[in-house]
């Protein structure tokens, strides 16, 4: 019998930390979006009965394979996704510390492995919610400047000065260069115009602190449209009421044009009349148009390219961004020929520009130099 080598030793340890790591990201991408606890309660629990899932039934990867999916209590399925996270989490970590044993990068295996898990979080947190937490952003970027001052080979460096002073760099690139697409992309695509015809009827409905807008047999949350103080919604209806009473000061007769904000209705005529939503109940009536605003971009992923600049420095969070723009285009051009319009549309930014990390950490500065030989005029 061989004896294990320790190479083999230090390369089954990547693989079963990641499944570990990737079994608390499903905890993460769980409750994290939900405002729950990661911390309380300590154990996981079934999704569907809530009951406690003992130790023996929670061993990464083994468990969902022996339960079948299923829950041991209620028989509920357990997505397919807890164990597919669990396994891609385990074969970054052991890709990530192969990668780094073959160029002898020993001080970079601990970094970018916090950077997966990071993006893994977000990726799937972006696919079910359409948002990446401040948490996983915000806390990303502190550390990877945290963890530049420390290792400050990430950025290249011997001097744990510079490396962080090239973390914080990279960082401000990320999020300058996104927030300005974020920016002139409300400039150019901040508003959604729709037609009916017939008119629709609507109904505005408080909820708490949120409401619901009911267009025919369309429904939407009011907190999904505002992204920003200063978005308008313009609505152009026929005999509006509120609270089932027709509006004051409005005709029948006459088409009459809305204008919200997210916690205000200003009504129209030659005084500014201002009602706050948060005295009505209900708002309905027809609809003959819409313009609702939209943004180009969320400002999460701002913050997520900040996070990979932080930990990866300036020049990936170019390659970043532009490889994961191609491999976004891609798979839309794709889902369009496969008629799958809506499905394209419904693919947020974060995975590509998490794919697009990936990608740079493997190959990035090679496909650089590539494409710049390809670009270079022989003199």
């Amino acid at each position: 019998m061989h004896p294990i080598s320790p190479l083999t030793l230090f390369q089954i340890f990547a693989f079963i930390l990641g499944a570990v790591v990737g079994s608390f990201l499903n905890v993460v991408i769980y409750r994290l979006p939900l405002g729950l606890s990661v911390n309380e309660p300590k154990r996981s629990f079934c999704p569907h009965c809530k009951a406690r899932i003992p130790w023996y039934e929670n061993i990464p990867l083994f468990s969902w394979l022996l339960l079948r999916g299923k829950c041991a209590r209620c028989g509920a399925p357990i997505a397919f996704r807890y164990f597919a996270v669990e396994l891609i989490t385990a074969l970054l970590f052991l890709w990530i510390w192969n990668l780094c044993d073959a160029a002898g990068a020993w001080g970079l295996f601990f970094p970018l492995w916090v950077l997966v898990g990071l993006l893994i979080a977000a990726t799937f947190i972006d696919f079910d919610h359409f948002i990446i937490p401040d948490e996983i952003t915000l806390g990303g970027t502190a550390a990877g400047l945290i963890l530049s001052a420390v290792f400050p080979s990430m950025m290249g460096e011997t001097s744990h000065l510079r490396s962080l002073f090239w973390s914080m760099v990279g960082a401000g690139v990320g999020y300058l260069l996104l927030w300005g697409v974020v920016e002139a992309g409300k400039l150019v695509f901040g508003k959604k115009k729709r037609r009916f015809s017939p008119p629709a009827e609507f109904r505005w409905t408080r909820q708490g602190d949120d409401a619901e807008l009911v267009m025919g047999e369309e429904k939407m949350l009011w907190s999904d449209i505002f992204s920003r103080e200063t978005d308008q919604l313009f609505m152009e209806t026929e005999s509006p009421c509120l609270d089932d009473q027709p509006l004051e000061g409005v005709a029948d007769s006459e088409p009459t044009t809305l204008r919200f904000f997210y916690n205000r209705l200003i009504l129209p005529g030659t005084e500014r009349r201002e009602i706050v939503l948060d005295t009505v109940a209900t708002l309905s009536g027809k609809v003959r148009s819409l313009v609702i605003p939209r943004e180009a971009m969320g400002f999460g992923d701002v913050k997520l390219i900040a996070c990979i600049g932080a930990f990866l420095g300036w020049k990936a969070v170019l390659f970043t961004v532009a490889a994961g723009s191609t491999i976004g285009a891609v798979v839309g051009v794709a889902l369009l020929l496969a008629g799958r319009r809506d499905a394209s549309g419904r693919i947020p930014f974060g995975p590509y520009l998490a794919l697009g990390a990936l990608l740079w950490i493997v190959t990035g500065p090679a496909l650089i130099d590539w494409y710049l030989g390809l670009i270079t005029v022989p003199r």
